[in-house]
């Protein structure tokens, strides 16, 4: 027999809060916009043909490193950096290994050094700060005479976010250019004051990729010395991308639809584009088609999940839920209400359809995820009805679970047929780029609560609540406290983002490209839970195709 327990007032307040948040904006929209296949191919096609010439244009480049660095720099901010991976990390190794000579043979200003350096950084190549020295006056301060060179000021802000820790001088650049940066916007022409304002809010290195091409072709369309077929190329590739992206709306809301989630589950928010858009943002290569429909498919679920033990389920009823979900066996969640059974049979559905002999321990993997994230909730939502805030470090060892990066890469990785144990192993070892992933998106997401209507809907505590608590500091400083810790964060990210590397690369840039979803989802507006903030994002992305 289903348990029933009694709802208290103050669930009842969580439960109505809940059923009032704002629908989706977007309904059944892309469930009629998939492309035809032979579109989609034609499509294609055009792109392959391009490509060819803009690969030969790559090759070229090798004979000055000037001019090799700038094309490998266009390809990476226009978004096509991704059809020449094994090429340019090949032109890079090359570089990296003669760079000394380079640059004691050479006086290379300031655009093509910070370019240099951002670019072997991104692709996990640990060239020296100190490059950036001799823009320095006997004083210790970067000259202001570079205060005039727009372009490479631009690349000097671009390259400090991909700082390690110990690497002042990149603080103190950052600090510097961000100023004059300020400056020259006011002074420029709306072109390029558009840019610089646009960089100012959204750094390369922490930007959606696909927002940030979209943002670049923009510029680079205006440039004068624009090369056309490069161009081209860049819009014709994000036009394509674009197509796939719809398809792949056309099948995940068929999904959804069948599943009759809403309907079953009516207080979880709908959020399938956002949701979807978040699995993009992860990883948006071709190839990768598979693995990020399953990243949608388990962040839909597991925010259901979420939902249901922040807010709707009673105590007791998220107790019995976690341990049904603890055994995992098809019988598990007979005890439970019908709308929880209901999510418990989604769930154990999602393990059973992706479940094969061949690769049955990637989905062991997942299910110890959704166990792990179980238990976890349970104890956040037990910190809650007990009105007890835990210490700042056993929250955040928590968080790292709650912040969901470990679940996301399960499903990634079940995605992928040539990733395995290796990379299980490697998450489970906590490596800091993967432990900062979810702090990050945990401790951004409790920033935002505080300030807009989580608190007022009684979630507590947050990350906040617990530093106040333990460290005797007001709100606007904890607040500053844990800001500075975020920072710190990408630091240990960008240092697991330098070769030697024990996973592919891929998995590496999947778990860059959380923390970037976090901020664009988190940072200032819940845009998750409150969609309609994302309608200019979603049309760029999916419906309005650049214009050739």
């Amino acid at each position: 027999m289903a348990v029933q327990t009694p709802i208290t007032p103050e669930q009842d307040i969580l439960r109505g809060c809940l059923k009032n948040l704002p629908r989706s904006v977007w309904g059944q929209t892309f469930a009629s916009l998939a492309p035809h296949d032979s579109d989609l191919e034609s499509h294609m096609k055009e792109v392959e043909v391009v490509k060819v010439k803009v690969k030969n244009m790559l090759l070229k480049s090798r004979e000055e490193l000037t001019d090799n660095i700038q094309f490998i720099n266009l390809l990476c901010r226009l978004g096509v950096s991704y059809h020449f991976e094994d090429e340019i990390d090949e032109q890079l190794n090359h570089i990296f290994i003669i760079l000394p000579k380079l640059l004691e043979d050479n006086d290379y200003d300031l655009c093509t050094l910070a370019n240099l350096f951002r670019v072997l950084r991104q692709y996990g190549y640990k060239m020296t700060c100190d490059v950036f020295e001799k823009f320095k006056d006997g004083d210790g301060e970067f000259k202001e005479g570079i205060a005039n060179d727009v372009k490479g000021i631009l690349c000097l802000y671009e390259a400090c976010f991909l700082a390690i820790r110990g690497e002042d001088i990149l603080d103190e650049a950052l600090t510097f250019t961000r100023k004059h940066l300020a400056i020259l916007a006011e002074n420029s022409s709306p072109h390029l004051q558009k840019f610089i304002r646009n960089s100012l809010m959204y750094p390369s290195h922490r930007t959606m990729e696909r927002l940030d091409a979209l943002h670049y072709i923009s510029f680079y369309k205006e440039d004068e010395s624009a090369d056309e077929t490069l161009l081209k190329f860049s819009k014709l590739d994000y036009n394509g991308l674009q197509l796939l992206y719809r398809k792949e709306l056309a099948l995940i809301s068929k999904w959804w639809n069948d599943l009759n989630v809403v309907e079953n589950i009516p207080y979880t928010r709908d959020r399938l584009v956002e949701t979807y858009t978040w699995a993009l943002g992860s990883v948006f290569e071709p190839q990768y088609s598979i693995a990020r429909i399953l990243v949608y498919k388990f962040i839909a679920l597991v925010a259901t999940m979420d939902d249901t033990y922040d807010s709707y389920g009673t105590i007791d009823e998220i107790r019995i839920l976690t341990d049904a979900l603890q055994r995992f066996t098809i019988h598990a969640g007979d005890e439970l209400p019908e709308y929880i059974k209901f999510l418990y049979r989604v769930l154990f559905d999602f393990i059973e359809k992706n479940d094969s002999q061949v690769y049955s321990y990637k989905t062991t993997f997942v299910k110890e995820m959704i166990q792990e994230l179980a238990r976890s909730y349970q104890l956040e939502r037990t910190w809650n009805t007990d009105r007890k805030a835990p210490s700042f470090d056993e929250y955040i060892k928590i968080g790292k679970v709650t912040g969901g990066y470990d679940g996301t890469a399960a499903a990634f990785l079940l995605g992928v047929e040539n990733m395995g144990m290796n990379e299980i192993s490697w998450i489970r070892n906590n490596p800091e780029i993967a432990v900062g992933s979810s702090l990050y998106l945990r401790l951004l997401n409790d920033i935002d609560g505080v300030l807009t209507d989580e608190t007022n809907r009684g979630e507590f505590p947050k990350a906040v609540d617990c530093y106040t608590i333990q460290y005797g500091v007001s709100q606007d400083e904890a607040i500053k406290a844990i800001q500075k810790i975020l920072e710190n964060k990408w630091k240990e990210i960008n240092e697991d983002l330098l070769k030697p590397n024990r996973v592919p690369r891929i998995l590496l840039k999947y778990t860059l490209n959380y923390d970037r979803m976090s901020i664009l989802f988190y940072q200032g507006t819940d845009l998750f839970t409150y969609g309609h903030n994302m309608k200019e994002h979603i049309t760029s992305l999916f419906i309005n195709p650049l214009p050739m």
